[in-house]
């Protein structure tokens, strides 16, 4: 009977570390450990963008700078700048540099003697706006190993009225073209096209 039951319970054993080892080779196979998007999505989720597609941008820099307000990017900036920057010609320096003449300045440059990290100072170029628009969107992003502790503005029209705020103080390049698409042939012209490309053909 003894004999019996170990007998049992052996092949019981067994099979239980056959089966944890099959489901293990499985998940790993099968890469059940990871989650994945299905291949086939059952119904249109709204918000999710198909793989291979792209989402709708928004307006470009251009755009945005072309229909900003630096009244309110004055306003913005003393707010969320303002603890750490002056702003006015010929002011000091607090934790960061002064702003004033900043649109069109090298990199990491003059301020009043202040003194930038090497993130900055070896960074090269020069306060475009769309280098001051990365900036604003990303310190950390635009200069890796830089000592701002500013988060960045995810808001792109509250940067574009920052940038323009910034431009007003001391002036800078002029801002970029707005690019337009090219306009389509009126319904006349192509209409009236029409027979003189036939005449031709013949």
């Amino acid at each position: 009977m003894d004999d019996r039951f170990n007998t049992a319970a052996g092949w019981v054993l067994f099979s239980g570390i056959v089966a944890l080892g099959l489901s293990s080779i499985s998940a790993k196979y099968f890469l059940a450990d990871r989650v994945h998007r299905p291949h086939h999505m059952g119904y249109p989720i709204e918000g999710v963008v198909e793989e291979g597609s792209t989402a709708p941008k928004g307006p470009s820099l251009a755009e945005l700078l072309a229909t900003g307000d630096a009244a309110k990017g004055e306003k913005d900036a003393a707010g969320r700048c303002g603890t750490c920057h002056t702003f006015n010609q010929g002011e000091g320096v607090k934790q960061g540099p002064n702003l004033y003449g900043t649109v069109g300045a090298p990199i990491g440059e003059g301020k009043n003697g202040f003194s930038f990290s090497s993130a900055l100072s070896g960074h090269g170029g020069n306060w475009t706006y769309e280098n001051l628009d990365a900036w604003l969107t990303s310190p950390r992003a635009f200069a890796s190993g830089t000592k701002m502790g500013f988060a960045g503005l995810s808001n792109a029209q509250d940067r574009a009225d920052i940038i323009l705020y910034l431009r007003s103080l001391g002036g800078g390049p002029p801002l970029p073209a707005v690019k337009t698409a090219a306009a389509a042939p009126a319904d006349g012209a192509s209409d009236a096209a029409a027979p003189a490309a036939a005449a031709a053909a013949k």
